[in-house]
C-alpha cells in the first residue's frame, strides 16, 4: 500500500473514531458486524449494469474509493473518479457550473452505522455527500468471495434507465 493511501486511511480511521454517531449506535445497538465485514475497503469497481447486461462505469475504469467499518459498526466511504478536472479558477468557490457538476458527478462519500447478516448490509447513512442520501436506511444483498464483497444497490440515483442497478466490489486492504 502507498504512503499516501496509508496516511488516508490513518486519517479516516482517526475520524471515524472522532465522529458524533452515538444516537445510530443507540438505534442500532442490537445489530452485529460480522468480523469479516470489519476493516478497510479499496474501491474495485462502481457500476451501473442493464437488464441487457451492459454496464456504465459511473466513476470511470479505474475509480478510487475507501471504506472503512469499524466492530461497532461505524462506516466511511468515499469514491472518486481517478482522474478529475481541476477548477480553472483554482478556488472551489469560483467554479463553472460545469465544473460544479464534474465534482458532484465524480464523487461519493457517506458515513454511518451498517450491520449485516448473512446476505444483506444494512446502512443508516447520517450524512453524505448527496444530500439526498442523508438519514438514508438501505437493506442490500451482498456477497464475499475471498478478500472481494459485493453488493448491489437495486435503484441508482444517478440517472440509471429503469431496470438498471447498482454493482459495487471492494477488496479488503491487507496490511
Amino acid at each position: 500500500m502507498s504512503s499516501l493511501k496509508r496516511a488516508l486511511l490513518a486519517c479516516l480511521m482517526a475520524s471515524v473514531a472522532a465522529s458524533p454517531l452515538v444516537a445510530a449506535q443507540e438505534a442500532s445497538s442490537a445489530r452485529m458486524v460480522p468480523k469479516n465485514l470489519v476493516g478497510a475497503w479499496e474501491l474495485v469497481r462502481c457500476d451501473n449494469v442493464y437488464p441487457d447486461g451492459h454496464r456504465v462505469e459511473l466513476y470511470g475504469p479505474t475509480p478510487s474509493g475507501l471504506w472503512l467499518i469499524d466492530a461497532q459498526g461505524n462506516y466511511m466511504m468515499q469514491i472518486v473518479r481517478a482522474k478529475r478536472m481541476a477548477f480553472a479558477a483554482n478556488d472551489k468557490s469560483k467554479g463553472t457550473p460545469e465544473e460544479y457538476r464534474a465534482a458532484s458527478m465524480d464523487t461519493n462519500a457517506h458515513f454511518g452505522h451498517m450491520s449485516a447478516d448473512s446476505h444483506t448490509l444494512h446502512s443508516e447513512i447520517v450524512h453524505a455527500s448527496f444530500p439526498n442520501w442523508d438519514g438514508r436506511v438501505a437493506d442490500q444483498p451482498y456477497s464475499i468471495n475471498g478478500d472481494e464483497l459485493t453488493y448491489r444497490v437495486a435503484k441508482p440515483s444517478s440517472g440509471a434507465a429503469e431496470g438498471a442497478w447498482g454493482e459495487v466490489v471492494w477488496r479488503r486492504v491487507r496490511s
